[in-house]
């Protein structure tokens, strides 16, 4: 679960809009003060709410059902663990209400205090008959460990309901080489904005910086789909953050662009870090589900943007390391023509394609990106699940490194 999600209730739809802050210590606001997120810090809450979180003994007052999520792991390398709530709408039924979420996530085994989080949701009119129930969920990130979890929930009429549990954050044994983006027995607020800018990265000395280019195809899962899905859009921009965290890569290109509207929407040639916050905005100019006309009148017009796409950025003067395409699959009515492909001649890096692709069984067939750089004698990785994004980077770096070496080997012999 990677944010916090709007509550769609059965019966006569209704949304909930949840927000999601981490009570910073220190903060007042005629709270008492109460000892939480650290040893020296501060978290100023009612003491009522103090006192229920304290007591552990589960209430309803306020009629509600607490389901804890297990934690998981993301692409973003994040344990990802929460809770969904369900309300009948009986309950809330009259004038304008408000919902208020206050829950301390606590790491067993360590020095550090819990850390305090809450909700504020905003409940509009409800008719007394009203059926159905209110679901909201809730989110936080945690790195390997066991945690306490204490969580209280109440209205305006100071009605409480109240559920305590335990999380239990780690990896299988197979992916114990995978570093998480939290340490163990960290908490901390659930990432939402996917294209933040990426803290510094200590890049590595020993040997020059990797130039590497990627050209990632921004696009949903479902080829046609009108809306690229927050899971989709997490996934790849991982991706990017994947590679932009790789202390060998010291340069970086980046050609995003969607193949359903056959347009490059950003570049960024030869910088020392991805932009993310750029990109984020060159991805919300995407409008899926139209088609201009021009390219309905072109056959196979999907095909020719992704053939001279491959051309222009394969050019002679294009040196990079690495060429690496990322996106989910792309399936189109004609392949790449490998004659096109082969006027470019012997490519002098090595060529990868990040296939992102959730249910790979559904669909096992090569794809036209694949096709290309199978011509292109690339290595293809299939990113189905967070480990398999932390190893394709581990291997793509590997083999890149080795590809240079025996560039300036034969160099070398050939002086």
């Amino acid at each position: 679960m990677n944010a916090p999600s709007i509550g769609i209730l059965t019966g006569r739809q209704f949304l909930l809009g949840v927000v999601v802050c981490l009570v910073a210590p220190g903060v007042s606001h005629a709270q008492v003060p109460m000892v939480g997120s650290g040893p020296n810090g501060i978290v100023r809450i009612f003491n009522t709410d103090s006192a229920i979180l304290e007591m552990k003994e589960p209430r309803k007052d306020l009629p509600c059902a607490v389901t804890p999520a297990k934690a998981t792991l993301g692409f973003d390398l994040r344990m990802h663990a929460g809770y969904e709530v369900s309300i009948p709408l009986k309950s809330l039924a009259g004038s304008e209400n408000l919902l208020t979420i206050v829950f301390r996530v606590t790491p067993e085994g360590t020095d550090a205090g819990p850390s305090y989080f809450s909700q504020r949701i905003k409940v509009p009119p409800i008719e007394q008959d009203a059926g159905g129930d209110a679901y909201l969920q809730g989110s936080f990130d945690v790195g390997e460990g066991k945690y306490t979890v204490d969580w209280l929930m109440r209205d305006r009429t100071e009605r409480v309901c109240s559920s305590y549990w335990d999380v239990e954050a780690t990896l299988p044994a197979r992916d114990r080489d995978i570093e998480l983006v939290i340490q163990p027995g960290v908490v901390s607020a659930s990432e939402f904005q996917p294209f933040k800018e990426e803290p510094p990265v200590a890049r590595a000395q020993d040997t020059p910086p990797l130039n590497v280019k990627v050209l990632i195809n921004f696009a949903p899962q479902r080829a046609y789909s009108a809306v690229l899905q927050p899971v989709d859009t997490s996934a790849l921009v991982s991706i990017l953050r994947g590679l932009s965290r790789e202390p060998h890569i010291g340069k970086f290109s980046v050609v995003a662009f969607n193949l359903q509207e056959q347009r490059v929407i950003y570049r960024q040639d030869s910088a020392d870090r991805i932009d993310f916050p750029a990109l984020g905005e060159a991805v919300d100019s995407l409008n899926l589900g139209t088609v201009d006309l021009k390219q309905l009148s072109t056959k196979n017009a999907d095909t020719q943007f992704l053939t001279d796409l491959i051309r222009r950025e394969i050019a002679p003067e294009s040196r990079p390391d690495a060429l690496v395409f990322a996106g989910p699959k792309a399936v189109l009515e004609e392949n790449v023509a490998a004659d096109a492909l082969r006027e470019l001649g012997n490519v002098q890096y090595p060529v990868f394609y990040m296939n992102y692709n959730l249910n790979p069984a559904s669909n096992p067939w090569r794809d036209t990106i694949g096709y290309a750089v199978r011509v292109l004698r690339g290595t293809e990785f299939t990113i189905s699940r967070p480990r398999d994004l932390w190893f394709a980077v581990t291997d793509m770096v590997s083999r890149i490194l080795k590809a240079r070496q025996d560039r300036q080997t034969a160099r070398a012999a050939g002086m």
